[in-house]
Order: structure tokens, then sequence, then C-alpha cells
């Protein structure tokens, strides 16, 4: 959590400067996103919430599915939490979101990828999806990296906002 406090000090910051919301999306990150932006002072002014969605059983109660076009996107993939992240985006009715989903370890995922992988995603004015591959199996250290790359873009795609 420490390493992600930082950065969501910025994100924090940048928000509450433009009257910006933002709600996130979470699967193996666990919520550490969400916490580390409700730990900062004036949350409310910027964090509409956040969901940890870490099986499909709660995927399909908690997502407004029609605000999702998975058809023929493969799971942990750039463009499958990028669908997830706008769908989520329209289904919240703010600024910006993001996506997570991964294989903390110390197992792969059952979708195929091995431990220590993970998409994330940034919906916004400026939308970007990557994959991250931390090469480690340790559950906890892959939660904090997710978290990070998660953070990490999304304030690349304010940056990125900003300059248009």
């Amino acid at each position: 959590m420490e390493t992600l406090l930082p950065l969501a000090q910025k994100v924090a910051e940048i928000l509450k400067a433009r009257g910006e919301a933002i709600a996130i999306g979470e699967s193996a990150g666990g919520g550490l996103v969400s916490a580390a932006l409700i730990a900062q002072p004036g949350a409310s002014a910027f964090f509409l919430g956040g969901t940890v969605i870490y099986t499909p059983q709660a995927g399909r109660a908690i997502r407004d599915r029609t605000t999702l076009n998975l058809k023929g996107l493969e799971p942990l993939t750039p463009p499958f939490a990028q669908e997830l992240a706008d769908g989520y985006r329209r289904q919240m009715q703010c600024d910006w979101t993001t996506s997570e989903m991964g294989a903390a370890g110390p197992a792969g995922s059952p979708y195929g990828p091995k431990p220590g992988t993970a998409v994330v995603a940034v919906s916004g004015p400026v939308c970007d999806a990557r994959l991250v591959e931390t090469g480690m199996d340790t559950r906890i250290d892959n939660m904090r990296a997710f978290g990070k790359a998660q953070l990490d873009l999304l304030l690349e795609c304010i940056a990125k906002a900003d300059k248009q």
C-alpha cells in the first residue's frame, strides 16, 4: 500500500483541482487502488466508488452488462480490459474509470496466463490499456505491482488529456 499512496496523492490532487470524478474497477489487485485513493484527504470530492470483482459470478451480479460489449474479446487482454473500463465509465457516468484483472499467484489464471500477468485499462478523455507481466508468483507483490500499473497508466492518460 505504501508504494501506491504517493501515486494516489497525485491522482487526488489532479482530479480535485479539475473537479473530475473517478470509479475504480479491480480484480486481482484486491481493492488496493481504491484503498489508496480513499486514504487521500477529501476523497469524497473525486472518488465515486470502486468494485472488486474477483469471480465471473460477481461480475454478472455487479456489472451492468448492457454497458459492455465483450463478444469476441479474450479475457486478460488489453482490449478486454479496455471494454471493461469503458463499460464501467458508462455505467458510473463519471470522468474517469480504470479496470484491472490478472493472476496474482501463486497459481496462474483459469484463462491461461501465468502468475504475475494482468491487464490494466483507463477510460476517460484519453483511453489506454496494457499488459503487465511482473515475472513473479508472489501474490502480494503482484497485487502491489498491478495497483501501481493501474495508477501509473491513469496518470499517463490524465497527462495526455492535459496536452489535448
